[in-house]
């Protein structure tokens, strides 16, 4: 009789193994029950590490935690996705670097193991991946900061989708394009000597640097022209202000002058303007011609920051006019210094600096013009100096016949060198022209370009003023550590 079926009882263990069942013959029809582990050869799965066994249950963590990343400075840990780092930077700040490679989903966790990142930053390395669509490395420093970064695409990089206790992701240091641009040390220096913009593309962090030490000089005042022998005054310097961070390492100007601190920049666009030497008075003897006194130098501009133009130089009065063209006011440049005249008084006024006044103050008075002693002619009636950045211009005092000297700018070491800049345009007489001044400049030559200087007057009775030098705009800050 053909037997069809079999039961347990006529099976002896082992004793059927897979050649002896044609494929496809057991269906889940004929299985009762089900299968213990016990009669598998692989019973268990691996997964992060985490060995469980078939019909467990466990979760499934996001990474598998590493033991503790000791970072001194000396090696780079590379990172592996799905993994996260302790890291112990007790000794010297650390360094991790991101994969080479990284795939959307990809998860890196690090946490900080001894609580001192404050002290001992940790940089990430972006290891060719932009962090926070940022193409700088990253860096970490709040104590017991905790992160976690996903990869999400070549746009982004890997982004921060975990940020407890910190404040300070993403690239740390001031980037920026504009103007001519020099290296000191940690410090990018941009000069601008004309109209142009300053682009910042990564505004920092107060963990590294995100303010600007900065200097705004405007343009100086043109020097006022002569009338027969009643010469004219110097033109004002430009205004000047200056900002510096306490962390940067130069000399600044002199106190009041300098703020304590600089400007804080963001991602964006700051047009800079220079303000434009003021031109000097025009030269028409025995006229009354208001033209002899010297246009204002033009204001220069950065961000909130604006420098105004030094006054212009007062004219020489012509003769038999009872006439006077005292020095512009500045501003809030310095002012320009006043012209020479004929009998009747001893002086005719210089104009006003830091007009209306602002503190730190930008600009100094102008020095009164005066005439010889005694007549109308010759020798010259001399023209006062036009005001500097720290000093009055000097004036005609007694009635003598000397011009009065330009007064004094300042100096700043922002570029990298000590430099003179914003001192008054001297003035002139019979005697000798008014004695250069710190930034200043004598009678005879117009002001120096980007310096800021007063222009001085003209040196012929029907020669005409100077024209004062332009400004300048300096901004310095660190790029890096």
């Amino acid at each position: 009789m053909a037997v069809d079926t079999i039961n347990s009882n006529a099976l002896t263990d082992s004793t059927v193994v897979a050649a002896d069942i044609a494929p496809g013959t057991i269906t889940d029809a004929k299985l009762a029950g089900s299968i213990s582990n016990a009669k598998l050869s692989n019973s268990t799965v691996t997964i992060n590490g985490e060995s469980i066994a078939l019909g467990a249950s466990a979760g499934v963590p996001d990474v598998q935690w590493q033991s503790v990343v000791v970072s001194d400075g000396s090696t780079v840990t590379t990172m592996v996705a799905g993994r996260g780092y302790f890291v112990d930077n007790s000794s010297a700040a650390g360094l991790v670097r991101l994969p080479a490679s990284a795939a959307i989903g990809d998860t890196i966790r690090i946490k900080d193991y001894a609580g001192n990142f404050g002290t001992n930053k940790l940089t990430i390395q972006r290891n060719s991946h932009k962090i926070q669509g940022q193409t700088l490395d990253s860096e970490i420093t709040t104590d017991r900061a905790a992160l976690a970064l996903v990869y999400v695409d070549a746009t982004k990089g890997w982004l921060y989708s975990v940020e407890s206790a910190v404040s300070d992701f993403g690239p740390q240091y001031i980037a920026a394009t504009g103007g001519t641009v020099a290296t000191s040390g940690d410090f990018k220096i941009h000069t601008f000597t004309g109209d142009s913009n300053f682009v910042v593309s990564n505004g920092g962090n107060s963990g590294g640097s995100n303010k600007v030490s900065y200097f705004v000089l405007g343009g100086g005042g043109g020097g006022g022209a002569p009338q027969s022998n009643n010469r004219g005054g110097g033109g004002g310097g430009g205004g000047f202000r200056e900002g510096k961070t306490p962390s940067t390492p130069y000399t600044a100007s002199p106190s009041p002058v300098v703020a304590p601190d600089g400007l804080p920049v963001s991602a964006q666009t700051y047009p800079i303007t220079i303000g434009g030497g003021g031109a000097g008075g025009t030269g028409q003897p025995n006229t009354a011609n208001p033209n002899q006194i010297g246009t204002n130098g033009g204001n220069s501009i950065f961000s909130t920051i604006t420098s105004a133009g030094g006054g212009g130089g007062g004219g020489g009065s012509p003769p038999g006019t009872g006439l006077v063209f005292p020095g512009q006011p500045g501003g809030n440049g310095g002012g320009g210094g006043g012209g020479g005249t004929g009998p009747g008084t001893c002086a005719r006024g210089g104009g006003n600096g830091n007009t209306p006044p602002v503190s730190p103050p930008q600009g100094s008075k102008g020095g009164a013009g005066g005439r010889h002693p005694g007549h109308p002619g010759p020798p010259d009636n001399a023209g006062g100096g036009g005001g500097g950045v720290t000093e009055r211009g000097g004036s005609t005092t007694g009635c003598n016949a000397s011009g009065g000297e330009g007064g004094d700018g300042a100096t700043t070491e922002i570029t990298g060198s000590p430099v003179a800049y914003g001192g008054g345009g001297a003035g002139i007489g019979s005697g000798a022209d008014g004695a250069t001044a710190l930034g200043g400049i004598a009678a005879g030559s117009n002001g120096t370009a980007n310096r800021g200087m007063g222009g001085p007057p003209g040196s012929a009775p029907a020669g005409g003023g100077k024209t004062g030098g332009s400004g300048i705009v300096v901004i310095r800050y660190k790029y890096q550590n």
